[in-house]
């Protein structure tokens, strides 16, 4: 098979590194070198930050591509392909409607830079969206940020995950779309902006079609890309709905099931 597939898209939290966010990477290294001696490229398709998403891949980030900020930022391994640009009134909207629901702890998520607004999210808050957003600023207001702005990342109480996902619809439909890899986590990203079109610029320019592709994935904001690529794996970690838009399951992250699978595709 691998002679067919000239692309893998891979997630990363839940999918690709373990919950301690290590990988094994002379393994990764070793099997990347086997992708590349037959013309398959490697793609990072993830809702975090490129910046955080490049720095996992420290002293070879610049072989890879990268599908970043749930496909509002993408990189054809050192040069930039595209960037969403949310127009600035959709920007205000979003950012009066979240204020009516003080417990919503919001990033605005920018091409230069994230920012949480100051009085708003708790430090404890901000230095965990470190962990996912290498470039982080506090500002006072988020209505003053001068950044081209690619999506919104507001966090939510766990159990009200699908509340605020069905509010998000209602109230900003047409405007964003919301996505969500479960966990409080929300997306707000501008509409047809998704994984699987993000990998749709890069096979553009690679000349390759979804027959080629291989895709991983645990979360719902993968299943586009799930269902777009022919050969498409959920992790056995991955809630049901997931696994339904994947033609197979592998092993769960923390057994290394990403890499587990590419040695039997790549042996």
């Amino acid at each position: 098979m691998k002679q067919d597939i000239k692309l893998v898209a891979v997630d990363i939290d839940g999918t690709f590194v373990r919950s301690d966010y290590t990988y094994d990477i002379s393994r990764f290294q070793h099997i990347l070198s086997r992708m590349q001696s037959v013309g398959c490229n490697f793609v990072v398709a993830s809702g975090n930050q490129y910046y955080q998403l490049r720095d996992l891949f420290p002293g070879y980030c610049d072989e890879l591509s990268f599908v970043a900020e749930n496909g509002a930022f993408v990189k054809d391994r050192e040069e930039l392909v595209f960037t969403a640009d949310m127009p600035r009134d959709t920007v205000e909207e979003v950012i009066d409607v979240c204020r009516e629901y003080p417990e919503i702890e919001n990033v605005l998520c920018g091409v230069d830079s994230a920012y949480c607004q100051r009085g708003t999210v708790s430090q404890a808050f901000f230095e965990l969206t470190g962990i996912y957003y290498h470039r982080l600023k506090w500002v006072d207001d988020l209505k003053e940020v001068q950044d081209q702005i690619l999506k919104f990342a507001p966090t939510v109480p766990e159990e009200k995950t699908y509340f605020y996902y069905d509010m998000f619809c209602e109230r900003l439909g047409g405007k964003i779309e919301p996505t969500t890899s479960g966990h409080g986590s929300i997306d707000l990203i501008m509409p047809g902006c998704h994984k699987a079109s993000g990998l749709k610029r890069l096979m553009a320019r690679w000349g390759i079609s979804p027959e080629q592709c291989a895709a991983f994935g645990d979360g719902g904001n993968d299943i586009e890309m799930l269902q777009y690529c022919r050969h498409s794996y959920a992790m056995e970690n991955a809630p049901q709905n997931v696994k339904e838009a994947a033609e197979h399951v592998c092993p769960s992250n923390e057994a290394d099931g990403v890499l587990v699978t590419l040695e039997k595709l790549f042996a």
